[in-house]
């Protein structure tokens, strides 16, 4: 009886595994950036590099878990290249999101803990092409703020 129920289980798994790629996307990369840049002399840099072809979509998200008392101000800065030459640089604020996945936020005396996972924003790819994306993670400066988790995904 109980391998019928862990098959059972792990097949609904599956499927729930499944339903919810096909309604986010595809993960391509994670950049478990984790850290706040500073300044310019201590920056905490996380990469990924990937073959992307024309016309692909690219769905940028924020999976975080942060901790805080009064308010806090976040930004992901991502520099874009494509075959070694610098596209530009992309800011998103992991705060603002159009969609959110399990999203937990309680405040209480002014201390905030929050965690979710949310899309921040979508580019098209224009031209086949080695892309490495870098990232930084930049704050507002309150002391009060913990990072338990600040990671830039890719989708696609």
């Amino acid at each position: 009886m109980k391998k019928i129920q862990l098959f059972l289980i792990s097949i609904l798994s599956m499927i729930l595994l499944i339903g919810c790629e096909a309604l986010t996307g595809k993960e391509i990369a994670r950049l478990p950036v984790n850290q706040i840049s500073l300044d310019t002399t201590h920056l905490f840099i996380k990469e990924a590099t990937l073959d992307l072809k024309n016309g692909d979509k690219i769905n940028i998200w924020s999976d975080m878990d942060i901790e805080y008392d009064g308010d806090a101000s976040l930004r992901f800065k991502i520099e874009i290249q494509k075959n070694g030459h610098n596209l530009g640089v992309l800011t998103i604020d992991p705060m603002k999101k159009n969609i959110t996945l399990g999203e937990i936020k309680t405040t209480l005396n002014n201390k905030t803990n929050w965690s979710f996972s949310g899309k921040n924003s979508e580019f098209n790819i224009d031209g086949d092409g080695t892309y490495k994306f870098r990232a930084i993670l930049i704050s507002s400066g309150n002391p009060t703020l913990k990072i338990k988790k600040a990671e830039v995904v890719f989708k696609k």
